[in-house]
């Protein structure tokens, strides 16, 4: 589970920090995902968290296991106040390169080329979370690349909580 951090000061981008939570050796990952994404909270008191979209794919269990591990990165962020914004893996790759079918080390390149930072193409999932964090803030200032949705438009989970309180039991 990559992750990164973007500063925006003076009127430029400087990329913090990026790394991976690795859950290899886990035996609660959920517990593991939900502290260490508390500690990157309380170390760099981000004002907002974007995270990647669940797409859909073939094997179900992956699926699940995936959105019970975002929801609880969500969690993490919401229980401290912080809106949570979500970006389809092809929105992201298409702020990032300009093209959504983007391989994860174009992704990485562009970044390095965009902030200036090295990265490790062994670990991509690193890079992987700061494309996220790039796209965000590509998004928010840029009405074109903001993800519509559909029906009732929401920015955060906190906004559709506000716009769907007939849905929440």
């Amino acid at each position: 589970m990559g992750y990164g951090v973007l500063e925006l000061s003076d009127g430029r981008l400087y990329a913090v920090t990026l790394g991976d939570i690795d859950l290899r050796k886990s035996t609660s990952k959920l517990g593991d995902i939900f502290g260490r994404v508390s500690e990157l909270i309380e170390r760099y008191r981000p004002d907002e968290m974007a995270l990647e979209a669940p797409f859909a794919g073939v094997n179900v269990q992956s699926m699940l296991k995936l959105g019970r591990a975002q929801g609880v990165a969500m969690a993490a962020a919401l229980s401290r106040g912080i809106p949570v914004f979500e970006y389809a893996p092809r929105r992201v790759k298409q702020a990032i390169t300009g093209n959504g079918a983007a391989a994860k080390e174009q992704v990485a390149a562009m970044l390095g080329a965009i902030l200036g930072i090295e990265y490790d193409p062994k670990n991509l999932d690193a890079t992987d979370g700061l494309a996220v964090a790039l796209c965000h803030h590509f998004c928010e200032g840029n009405e074109q690349l903001k993800v519509k949705s559909e029906k009732k438009k929401t920015t955060s989970w906190r906004d559709f909580v506000a716009k769907n309180s007939d849905r929440i039991k």
